[in-house]
């Protein structure tokens, strides 16, 4: 198999630089797609965690009591601090899979890092041939 890849070569200011030729379309990687929501949910359990393990509040009633919401929104919450580092990753980075949305992830997680990423990975592909 050989693969041919039309590219050049050009020195400019002393260095070389690839130049593609003007015939073959512009690639660019995909533009972050940020989802407020989403940020703010994971920063949100992260935030909450660590008063809860710090002791700041001596249980979720209490500190749901203090930040003034549901306390099963907060419990719902709390759950995103379980995501693969990956997934936390991507969603701070605005690079999520397609279709991953805060109502998915209050919902259900899996506990375990591989399945929530082939959860995911499926779930954006469904979302993708809509």
């Amino acid at each position: 198999m050989v693969v041919s890849i039309p590219i050049s070569f050009r020195r400019q200011g002393g260095r070389k630089r690839v130049v593609t030729p003007t015939s073959s379309e512009a690639w660019s990687p995909p533009q972050p797609q940020v989802d407020n929501a989403l940020i703010k949910a994971v920063v949100r359990a992260h935030r909450w965690r660590t008063m809860l393990e710090s002791s700041l509040f001596s249980s979720v009633r209490d500190l749901a009591k203090a930040e003034k919401i549901n306390e099963s929104y907060l419990c719902r919450v709390l759950r995103l601090t379980l995501l693969s580092p990956a997934i936390t990753e991507a969603i701070l980075n605005g690079l999520q899979p397609d279709g991953l949305e805060l109502a998915q992830l209050l919902k259900f997680i899996p506990a375990e890092w591989d399945q929530q990423q082939a959860l995911f990975s499926s779930s954006a592909r469904k979302a993708g041939s809509r």
